[in-house]
């Protein structure tokens, strides 16, 4: 609705400004005429230009959203599954890191303890 408006705005616009034109220019009535329908011929030329590019530009929205609505499953279905295979590869090595973890949280433990033991030897 606000192309239509739009649309209408400026031809209304046009329209009036030939008017004015019309009626301030120093031209002949003959010279005059012929100056309205070379003027009126342009811009109707330039409204089906005009007219022709929004229906492009509409035919080309049309196509873009079609596209996007049977690409756009198979994309989300390939992530899905690149997802799935990222995990399934590093799996194996998450549970090897959890290993680590333990050995050197046991490590950590075991050396606390010695730390503890080497200042009670110390200090007695």
């Amino acid at each position: 609705m606000k192309a239509k408006n739009f649309l209408l705005g400026v031809t209304a616009g046009v329209v009036g400004g030939m008017a004015v034109a019309a009626f301030v220019a120093p031209q002949s009535g003959n010279a005059l005429r012929s100056s309205l329908k070379t003027n009126t011929a342009n811009l109707k030329m330039g409204f089906a230009d005009t007219r022709n590019e929004a229906m492009n530009v509409k035919t080309a929205v049309a196509t873009l959203a079609s596209v996007a609505k049977n690409n756009i499953p198979q994309i989300v279905n390939d992530l899905k599954g690149s997802i799935q295979r990222f995990q399934q590869d590093i799996e194996p090595n998450a549970d090897h890191l959890k290993q680590e973890i333990g050995s050197l949280q046991q490590s950590i433990s075991e050396i606390e303890k010695n730390i503890s033991e080497l200042k009670e030897n110390t200090q007695n």
